[in-house]
């Protein structure tokens, strides 16, 4: 019973709305946003390492043999590098999850922003899928459609005018 009622107090939903141009992560039940650019900075020498995310990767431009990437910008596609999207969306997740030894895997609902021609790929879809999951998320809803309230989050009821992608 102990181990039930602890899953329950602590399962979270996240609330990630994604774009070439932002990354935003709520959490509906704290009232918690962060939002910033989806950009990652990766020092290429000696061996690749992670110097920074979102505003923070931007600090370290100037610096030689420094790659600024951001995974979400690609003329075809919203996934251009699934491994530093990854990255991103877990660095993103870890900042605004609670910091406790007993939080569980937070539940993902992923918005897609944007209407790309023909929609998103079933690829696309499943990146992203695979992406949260890979980012420590537990379950992931990918949805396309209008911004979603935190009593839609919370309640899990989606608007008939988007629609969860598979």
């Amino acid at each position: 019973v102990t181990a039930l009622y602890r899953w329950v107090v602590f399962k979270q939903t996240l609330y990630v709305q994604i774009s070439p141009n932002r990354l935003t992560v709520r959490n509906p039940k704290q009232g918690v946003t962060i939002s910033e650019v989806p950009e990652i900075a990766v020092a290429q020498t000696p061996k690749p390492k992670i110097l920074g995310v979102g505003a923070e990767a931007r600090a370290h431009s100037a610096t030689p043999s420094v790659e600024i990437s951001n995974p979400f910008a690609h003329p075809r596609s919203m996934v251009s590098d699934f491994t530093l999207g990854q990255l991103v969306l877990k660095a993103f997740l870890t900042r605004i999850k609670p910091k406790s030894l007993l939080a569980a895997s937070p539940t993902v609902i992923m918005h897609l922003m944007g209407d790309p021609a023909g929609g998103f790929t079933q690829v696309e879809v499943r990146a992203f899928h695979e992406m949260a999951l890979g980012a420590g998320a537990s379950k992931v809803t990918v949805w396309q459609g209008p911004q979603l309230t935190d009593q839609e989050l919370l309640s899990k009821t989606f608007p008939s005018s988007g629609r969860v992608l598979e």
